[in-house]
């Protein structure tokens, strides 16, 4: 396994595969890395012939200083991780690799970050698919792999990439989950042991949810209003739980049937994210 930090050395290395006729899959990391990671790495292993996953904090997606200096950094514990499934390179890159001095050029993707996490983090999205962009044209990957956890984001990525024809192919894998439902997150380790035993009630709420879509008792308002007030009886403080459909994250009409429903919560200071897709049409 390579650890490569400037972009000539992995364009030296990727150059080098290519004319090996090698096929490239890609894992855009943060660090902290978790078995949900790992999953997104071995679903890249068996549809690549190499393995790129890259580590960086990326300070353009965060809003709150505070998060981003907060941001767990587990370097040396993520390179064991990444030994331990034998991908073929890591590449983690210095701020300074990234974003040169006196960078003009952002790319900002409408409509799909308007609402939901756009809405709560402004800039947010901007800053994602700018350093996924970045990415992607560093590593010039076949495939490259992301989590549903955070679909809104999947959602902004796909979208960049089929308005700006890039070549690489999105691939979306179904979210890893503790044994009580909780999605899992590197910001989970902000829990306290209490707010943890808590944190799974996130995913129930969903689960009833999707339960009361089937039911069709209730109007799609009435159930977030139902949910939100059960995360808010449980101790969240919940900035959404909405019903939207899955294409385009528009409200959703009952005469929808590929549904995603939406949530964000707090819980204490820790923003927790998640989501399930539903098919009213089964």
């Amino acid at each position: 396994m390579k650890c490569i930090k400037t972009i000539k050395q992995l364009r030296a290395q990727i150059m080098h595969w290519r004319l090996a006729r090698e096929s490239i899959a890609f894992v855009p990391t943060m660090g902290n890395l978790h078995e949900g990671h790992l999953q997104l790495v071995r679903a890249a292993k068996g549809q690549a012939d190499k393995v790129v996953v890259s580590i960086f904090v990326n300070p353009a997606q965060f809003d709150e200083q505070d998060d981003f200096s907060n941001y767990p950094r587990t370097q040396e514990a993520d390179i064991a991780k990444l030994q331990s499934v034998g991908i073929d390179m890591i590449f983690l890159p210095s701020p300074e690799q990234i974003y040169p001095e006196k960078m003009l050029t952002t790319v900002s993707v409408s409509q799909v970050t308007e609402n939901y996490c756009g809405a709560a983090r402004p800039g947010h999205f901007d800053g994602v698919a700018t350093v996924v962009c970045k990415l992607f044209n560093m590593v010039q990957p076949d495939k490259a792999f992301f989590g549903e956890k955070d679909y809104q984001q999947l959602l902004v990525i796909r979208t960049m990439v089929a308005d700006l024809n890039s070549p690489v192919e999105i691939i979306s894998v179904p979210t890893f989950r503790e044994v009580d439902g909780l999605a899992m997150s590197s910001r989970n380790t902000h829990l306290s042991q209490e707010q943890r035993q808590q944190a799974g009630q996130l995913y129930q709420a969903l689960c009833q949810a999707k339960q009361a879509l089937f039911s069709q008792y209730n109007s799609y308002a009435e159930i977030e209003e139902t949910c939100r007030q059960k995360l808010l009886g449980q101790g969240f403080k919940p900035d959404y739980f909405s019903i939207c459909r899955r294409s385009d994250l528009q409200t959703a009409t009952e005469k929808d049937t590929h549904l995603i429903i939406l949530t964000a919560a707090r819980l204490g200071t820790t923003r927790l994210i998640d989501n399930i897709q539903v098919d009213l049409s089964c």
